[in-house]
């Protein structure tokens, strides 16, 4: 996708590797370029061990490329300072992980105004109840984590990551620990969330099933040359 001044997300020139126990330098991310505009839903397809989750990380300032720019809304996240990086990514990103990460001493609501007070201002009590809402979980307001199902744990994990009106969510294989019945609900809940508030939504996957109900799909591999050399 050619690159203009309103895309919300910018990726040039970023590589990113680890090293083993051994020493030995492993590449994982080699993309020259990848955009994403205001407002999109975007689904990113690959298998287990390709790079999706340290991508993801990447865009979200959890980790940083070993080169590269990442551009969110015009600001180069990897020139800010961890402090400053993490107050951005509270302010501007919401993030739907896979294992939920909800913390377990508190209810659902609380689990979603703790999310708002890393961002802009006061928590909004009453945003936080219509986003517990949103999700179908009025009646589990008040009900703590281990008192819930795995899916409906990952709707208030849907309705944290909205809490503070990001201007984009990410989403690492969000239903990949939830039953079948609760699959669809999850991906509708997110991409339903995302139109409504015009966030862009990033959401990686290795199911077919998921990826086919996005309008743009894009294969890790054609973006990332580390995986087109393998082939």
């Amino acid at each position: 996708m050619v690159f203009t001044e309103e895309s919300l997300l910018v990726l040039r020139d970023v590589r990113k590797s680890f090293q083993t126990p051994d020493g030995e330098v492993l590449p994982i991310l080699d993309i020259p370029e990848f955009t994403v505009q205001a407002g999109e839903q975007v689904v990113i397809v690959g298998e287990s061990g390709c790079g999706k989750t340290t991508l993801l990380h990447v865009i979200a300032g959890i980790g940083r490329p070993d080169e590269g720019q990442v551009r969110i809304d015009g600001w180069d996240i990897t020139l800010l300072s961890e402090s400053e990086s993490d107050r951005f990514r509270a302010e501007n990103i919401g993030y739907v992980f896979q294992t939920f990460n909800l913390l377990p001493a508190f209810t659902a609501l609380e689990n979603v105004l703790l999310g708002m007070t890393f961002g802009r201002g006061r928590p909004d009590a009453a945003r936080a109840r219509q986003l517990v809402e949103r999700v179908g979980l009025g009646h589990r307001m008040h009900h703590r984590p281990r008192q819930m199902s795995v899916g409906e744990q990952q709707r208030v994990s849907v309705a944290r990551a909205l809490a503070n009106r990001p201007k984009l969510i990410l989403a690492d294989e969000p239903t990949a620990n939830i039953d079948t019945g609760n699959q669809q609900i999850i991906l509708d809940l997110l991409r339903e969330g995302c139109r409504e508030e015009n966030v862009a939504l990033i959401l990686v996957t290795h199911s077919p099933e998921v990826a086919a109900q996005f309008p743009r799909l894009v294969p890790l591999a054609e973006i990332n040359l580390i995986l087109s050399r393998k082939t």
